[in-house]
């Protein structure tokens, strides 16, 4: 096994329920030596603390794929972009707001996240990214949203209001954008260019590698096509049943140092170095 690049999801997979790097699952994915990359729905802002613990130097991947950039010297410099359409962006805007205008409503570009009130779902966000909003005051200046936008989030801690809202964005039928659920309370927008899967191809073929080189962890739906891409998918603990299926390997959950557990147990040796215990590999 020689393993030339490992993509790692983030939330659920890489980061803790306190949505941190634990130090010691840092040491451990450093010690292994091996390349990674970090693909997300976050944005680079969002993603820039693990980047950071990890000293992380090549590309990553943001905004599902709508992003594929590297951090050099505290700064995003972007490789390749996809964001929305300007026109698509300002329409949904002002519709969800006029249909849905109790769903928590914001958008980043490159390098910020805008909100224009700071209700339940804001906050929830800031609690779990550490990160503070860009405030805009002006309702209908936030609607117009006059930048590139990456992302479009909406967050709802009500079932009955998500599924109205996935329903009725899906039964719109904009065919440039992509509707993704990202757990129980958010659904996010990006392009329909903007996959994981597209920006895992991108580094595929500037670094010239083969599917048996590649490892991936992660633990949702929205990891099937990133496990499909590579030799090795490697499921958490704290996955669902169905995700297990499609495993190489399970490792530890997220809150026992999974990925570094995973990377140092499944990817530094070889296959005949395990020994089984009652059934399982280890």
């Amino acid at each position: 096994m020689n393993i030339k690049r490992v993509f790692l999801d983030m939330d659920g997979t890489l980061l803790n329920s306190q949505g941190e790097v634990s130090l010691t699952n840092a040491e451990l994915i450093r010690n292994t030596g091996l390349p990674v990359t970090l693909v997300s729905a976050r944005a680079p802002m969002e993603m820039r603390e693990a980047i950071e613990t990890l000293g992380l130097k090549g590309l990553q991947i943001g905004f599902n794929g709508g992003l594929i950039y590297q951090m050099i010297d505290a700064k995003v410099k972007p490789i390749r972009v996809q964001p929305l359409a300007q026109n698509e962006v300002q329409d949904l805007l002002t519709y969800i707001r006029k249909q849905f205008p109790t769903v928590s409503m914001s958008y980043y570009d490159l390098n910020n996240w805008y909100c224009d009130r700071i209700d339940e779902g804001i906050r929830y966000e800031h609690n779990l990214t550490h990160q503070q909003p860009t405030f805009i005051t002006d309702e209908s200046k936030f609607l117009k949203a006059t930048i590139n936008i990456f992302k479009i989030m909406l967050i709802s801690f009500s079932e009955s209001e998500m599924q109205a809202l996935e329903s009725t964005l899906r039964s719109l039928d904009m065919n440039h954008i992509t509707i993704q659920r990202s757990g129980k309370a958010y659904l996010e927008i990006t392009h329909a260019k903007a996959k994981k899967s597209i920006g895992i191809d991108y580094i595929f073929e500037k670094e010239k590698l083969r599917k048996e080189e590649t490892a991936a962890f992660g633990d949702g739906h929205n990891d099937l096509p990133m496990f499909e891409r590579v030799a090795y998918p490697i499921v958490m603990e704290n996955a669902l049943d169905d995700i297990k299926t499609v495993a190489y390997r399970i490792t530890r959950s997220n809150d026992e140092d999974g990925v570094g557990y995973g990377m140092k147990a499944f990817l530094k040796k070889k296959l005949n170095d395990f020994i089984v215990v009652e059934g399982t590999l280890w």
